[in-house]
């Protein structure tokens, strides 16, 4: 079946970056479950958004195959990715001024 004039690029590159971004993402989560338990005041919720986010790109960037697509395309998940932080910020804006 083809595709018309859009090209399916193949990206290959073993199970070894798979095992490794998963290892980071058990690092992470512990890192994660670590902050949690300590006392850090009012930047242990931004420490654990920023560790959600980072492991949030891994998945996208990997296991989604997003690494090896158009730069458009990513354009795209930049932007809706800017909305919901916009959203976050938002919804988060009352906490800071209590």
């Amino acid at each position: 079946m083809e595709h018309g004039n859009t090209e399916h690029k193949e990206h290959s590159h073993g199970y070894g970056i798979y095992i490794l971004v998963w290892l980071a993402l058990i690092a992470l989560t512990s890192i994660t479950v670590t902050v949690a338990g300590v006392d850090f005041g009012k930047i242990a919720l931004p420490i654990a958004l920023f560790i959600a986010a980072v492991k949030s790109m891994l998945v996208i960037n990997f296991f989604m195959h997003i690494k090896y697509e158009d730069a458009i395309f990513k354009v795209f998940l930049l932007l809706s990715g800017m909305t919901l932080l916009v959203i976050f910020i938002l919804t988060f804006f009352d906490v800071f001024y209590r």
